[in-house]
């Protein structure tokens, strides 16, 4: 018999791939209003090990393997820039950043709604929301729980977090290293959802040739059955083939998922040849099942 794991996506994402060699993304980070150059700016793929930072003349250049990234630009007293990239970007990037208004430190300071020792309230609450708690999360551990400020509004009941500096945490049960600048995270109390936004950036943690063995055995664990699984398995149409099942949820009962017989079905999926993005598209929730086959 096999077990079921399942998990609820948005309704819409997008899926890059190609399987033609890397290629290289090569650009300049200047400010905004005075084109001046900016040295040091953090240049990285979201979630990926894939980064750097840009030189005295504020360039960069990066290669990556061929797909399409989120590419993060980030400079401390700037806006962040987000931009959509792919092999086909040929020409070099020209990317203008924007400067605060007012920096993150500004704005949690003068807030009233601030919780007094808020992580020792709700720190584990956070922990367990935001890097969950698997016995893979379990090993995983906040460097700088300083940065994070406790925000609680009693009339809406919510609880609203903010950073004042890119967290850092530890993975050690796959041996990464992760710097995530969080926008903003919460949680409403009334319905139990949490939301967050942030931009992440993976680094591979030193160890012994033990330690890079086991990670990389528990790397493998942790993928099968992933939303990065899944998502390759889409574009790849290996869906059936490692065993993920999606469901449509039902127009008029709310708590039941008729299973989609043809996933790729036009109503659903498309593909652009041209940018070799896929777009998928599902008029209301999904659920995605990973049917886990027993070990033997």
């Amino acid at each position: 018999m096999k077990s079921y794991r399942s998990l609820l996506i948005f309704p819409t994402f997008l899926i890059c791939s190609t399987v033609f060699g890397q290629f290289t993304i090569t650009g300049k980070v200047v400010d905004s209003a005075s084109k001046e150059p900016l040295y040091g700016a953090s240049v990285f793929c979201q979630n990926t090990t894939s980064g750097t930072i840009t030189n005295k003349e504020g360039e960069f250049s990066l290669k990556l393997n061929p797909g399409g990234y989120e590419l993060i630009v980030s400079f401390t007293g700037y806006q962040n820039k987000e931009i959509r990239i792919s092999n086909n970007d040929n020409n070099a990037l020209q990317v203008e950043m924007i400067k605060e208004e007012r920096s993150m430190g500004e704005v949690v300071i003068r807030s009233s709604n601030e919780v007094k020792d808020g992580w020792d309230k709700y720190g584990k609450f956070f922990l367990d929301n935001f890097i969950g708690s698997t016995p893979n999360a379990v090993q995983c551990t906040l460097q700088n729980p300083s940065a994070l400020h406790f925000y609680y509004y009693k009339k809406s009941d919510k609880l609203k977090i903010l950073a004042t500096e890119p967290i850092l945490i530890s993975n050690k049960a796959l041996g990464y290293d992760l710097r995530y600048q969080l926008d903003s995270f919460m949680y409403y109390y009334k319905t139990q959802i949490s939301l967050y936004r942030g931009y992440c950036f993976f680094t591979e943690t030193q160890g012994s040739f033990q330690d890079q063995k086991t990670w990389s055995e528990n790397r493998k664990k942790a993928y099968y059955g992933s939303k990065l699984q899944f998502m390759r398995s889409y574009y790849d149409s290996t869906l059936n083939e490692n065993d993920f099942e999606i469901g449509l949820l039902d127009e008029n009962n709310k708590a039941k998922f008729n299973v989609i017989q043809n996933p790729y079905d036009t109503s659903y999926y498309t593909i652009y040849d041209s940018t070799f993005e896929s777009e998928v598209y599902y008029p209301r929730k999904i659920s995605v099942s990973y049917k886990i086959k027993p070990e033997t």
